[in-house]
């Protein structure tokens, strides 16, 4: 079987200079000297894909997804290396490429189906679709540059998944709109995938990752790190945010089956360090005890701010008593992104004896559990306190104090995931 897309040795490079001035100078050849210094934006990345495959691409930014993507799409000329195409092609890449501000969104239809190379007859005949799929109303008469961002992305995809592509590029815009169209997306490209289309999709969602990819490709730098099935690439792909400078020693671990495990972690400073942090985190309290170190880590020990629904995480923290403490309270909530908390839990509703902490003492408390929450980012939050006779005391807290995002193979609705067990069976007839 013929690949629908094969990328040979791709590379792209800029070159970069220090002042206009410089670029001007080497342009007119003024100085024998180099001026500028290259940047690699890719490097000698290669990968197939196959007729009915989707795959994943994910990195950080600055990873080269998105030049990838232009490059194969043809927006971008490669520095050196190949790509080939096998099939007609649709691509949604960033907001406005393909697009006239200046013209009206049906105008801009016809446009992008004359560059796909369609007749204005055939898009006649697409039009009911794309319109009713974008749903802007009569803002279709409307020139470009008056809509929202949301819909602008609306009708770009709906023109891009309505014109019968063989192969369809997606970069990061599966999320757009309220939820109802998110919906729609999410069926379509669906649909898409169960027709045999051959998808490219780059995305942050982790979670689409996993639930829509047959495999992945991971990138960091310009460069293909790594190829394989999603799960694996996704486990990967958390251990290369945490420590982005041992990107190779992660790969060699990988390819020797060799887990990065917690001892590992915490031998080497703090655990908070390895995570995204908030920069403005609520803190107060009057700090006899003091939380000073905490992480969260997943079902490999990996410290990340990334966990699977499905899977035990892991929460820790490490306390220090600035004077003699008795029954110190532990505990710690998740909000989601709307400021709702969703769940927490303490140690005294544990009824776990505590004790007495001496001054200089350090703590450490863990939390393992499942949380079942639907695919989606949420906030940490971390506290220590105490009741002294009648009193209610604040030793220490950290509120949205980390970024957590959990992934699900599946979506659900509401505040968790319910786990249904779902059967099916022929009904009995009386």
């Amino acid at each position: 079987m013929n690949p629908n897309i094969k990328v040979e040795e791709l590379t792209k490079i800029y070159n970069l200079y220090d002042s206009p001035v410089d670029r001007l100078k080497e342009t007119l050849k003024l100085t024998r000297k180099c001026l500028h210094k290259e940047f690699f934006a890719l490097e000698r990345v290669s990968f197939e894909v196959y007729p009915g495959e989707t795959v994943g691409i994910i990195g950080k930014n600055g990873a080269g997804k998105s030049t990838l993507l232009k490059i194969i799409t043809g927006v971008l000329t490669p520095t050196s290396g190949s790509v080939a195409i096998h099939g007609k092609i649709s691509a949604l890449l960033e907001l406005g490429a393909g697009f006239n501000p200046e013209y009206t969104g049906l105008e801009n239809v016809y446009l992008n189906g004359t560059i796909m190379g369609f007749s204005r007859e055939e898009m006649d005949e697409k039009m009911d679709k794309i319109l009713e799929f974008a749903d802007i109303g009569s803002f279709i008469h409307q020139p470009v540059k008056s809509y929202s961002s949301g819909m602008f992305m609306r009708l770009a995809f709906s023109v891009a998944i309505n014109v019968e592509p063989e192969i369809l590029i997606i970069d990061e815009a599966l999320s757009v709109g309220d939820i109802l169209f998110q919906a729609k997306c999410f069926k379509k490209f669906q649909e898409l995938k169960s027709s045999g289309k051959t998808i490219l999709f780059v995305t942050h969602s982790l979670s689409n990752i996993i639930q829509y990819c047959d495999r992945c490709i991971v990138m960091d730098r310009g460069s293909k790190v790594a190829e394989g099935d999603s799960v694996t690439m996704v486990d990967l792909f958390k251990k290369i945010l945490v420590s982005p400078d041992d990107t190779a020693v992660l790969v060699d671990e990988l390819k020797s089956k060799q887990a990065v495990n917690l001892s590992q972690l915490e031998g080497g400073g703090m655990l908070k360090d390895k995570l995204q942090l908030n920069d403005t985190p609520i803190e107060y309290g009057n700090k006899e005890m003091e939380i000073i170190d905490f992480g969260i880590f997943d079902r490999n020990g990996t410290i990340t701010n990334i966990i699977e629904a499905d899977s035990p995480v892991k929460i820790v923290m490490h306390i220090r008593a600035n004077v003699d403490i008795f029954d110190p309270i532990y505990a710690f909530s998740i909000k989601n992104m709307r400021g709702v908390e969703i769940t927490g839990t303490n140690t005294m509703y544990n009824s776990v004896d505590t004790g007495t902490v001496k001054k200089g003492e350090v703590v450490e408390v863990s939390f393992m559990q499942h949380l079942p929450l639907p695919s989606d980012g949420y906030l940490l939050s971390l506290g220590c306190t105490t009741f002294t006779a009648d009193d209610f005391v604040v030793f220490h807290r950290l509120y949205d104090v980390a970024p957590i995002e959990v992934i699900s193979e599946k979506n659900s609705v509401g505040f968790f995931d319910p786990n249904s067990q779902i059967t099916l069976k022929p009904a009995i007839k009386e």
